[in-house]
């Protein structure tokens, strides 16, 4: 590493800091990579990475999110700074293929350590379209395409804790000194992770083969690990609007499964699920696809686990169950 580099990440660094200190992140560890008081400089691509982060390098770690709070993370735009972050931090944890302009900014700074959640989360391939709905999402394609591979893992929290122990490893690479912390972190965000998913499979267990239906296909990790046939009004596509046929056939799941409740979500307009809702007569609800976390959540001290609880809650008293 260069000395000019070295000078660039430690000017991130104070500014990050400063940054993480104002949101009540993390506080300013002891030691660091290179003699930095302001320990390991970590810059995430969005909420469940930063949460990861923060759960495993704790005090030792200064954690930045390239998405704004409460900002759809699919819509992100960097500015010439958050590039140059990508370069100097001390370690870049991101999802591949999720944010076009991080893909870009990680390809163009090349950074020296780099988890991509991809790897570790293993995603899988989303359903197969008819070919009707394949043309009809051909035409409405806005940036927020995802191919077929469904990104959305951290809705299921065993995935999430894999994650976590990739994040552990290079971490320990990039400051090997505090590699026993860094283990112990990943231990205890595992144990949390896998308590919540017990809770999530207990709370579930009526409602195995229930129909959810969601405004998007967000939530096929949490219908897979927890045995509930998603059903998505839009595809992978959040903003895309959906066909006149695409919303008779929902009305036919509706109908034919007794469904009581369409499950909007954050961060996307609710207007198309209320308006389907109203015709069909039934409720409406809010689940967190867990994208972002706004300041006021933070500030009342909600994070990754009690906003899934939050939607476990939702799905209890939403869904058909036995």
């Amino acid at each position: 590493m260069t000395s000019t580099r070295a000078t660039g990440a430690a000017l991130t660094s104070l500014v990050l800091a400063g940054a993480a200190t104002l949101a009540g992140c993390s506080a300013p560890g002891a030691g660091g990579v290179g003699g930095e008081s302001d320990g390991v400089v970590v810059l995430a691509s969005f909420y469940p990475l930063q949460y990861v982060a923060q759960q495993i390098g704790g005090d030792l770690v200064t954690v930045d999110n390239l998405t704004p709070p409460a900002a759809e993370p699919h819509d992100l735009e960097l500015s010439p700074a958050q590039v140059r972050e990508i370069g100097t931090a001390d370690l870049v944890v991101y999802l591949s293929g999720f944010q076009a302009a991080v893909d870009e900014g990680v390809d163009s700074r090349a950074p020296e350590h780099v988890v991509d959640a991809a790897d570790a989360a293993g995603l899988v391939e989303h359903a197969e379209e008819t070919e009707e709905e394949h043309a009809e999402h051909a035409d409405e394609g806005d940036g927020h395409d995802h191919g077929s591979t469904d990104p959305h893992f951290w809705l299921d929290p065993s995935r999430l804790a894999a994650v976590g122990q990739a994040v552990a490893d290079e971490l320990s690479a990039v400051d090997p000194e505090h590699a026993d912390q860094y283990a112990a972190g990943a231990l205890q965000l595992g144990e949390r992770l896998d308590e919540l998913d017990q809770e999530m499979a207990d709370g579930l267990a009526a409602c195995q083969g229930a129909t959810l239906v969601t405004s998007h296909a967000a939530f096929g990790y949490l219908a897979d690990r927890y045995a509930l046939e998603q059903v998505g009004i839009s595809e992978l596509d959040p903003e895309a609007e959906p066909s006149p046929a695409r919303l008779r056939e929902i009305g036919a799941v509706v109908k034919e499964n007794g469904v009581t409740t369409l499950y909007s979500e954050t961060l996307v307009s609710p207007k198309v699920t209320e308006t389907l809702a109203a015709d069909l007569g039934v409720d409406t609800a809010v689940l967190d696809p867990l994208e972002g976390l706004s300041e006021e959540a933070a500030a009342a001290g909600d994070d990754y686990v009690s906003v899934m609880q939050a939607n476990l809650a939702a799905l209890e008293k939403g869904l058909v169950c036995a």
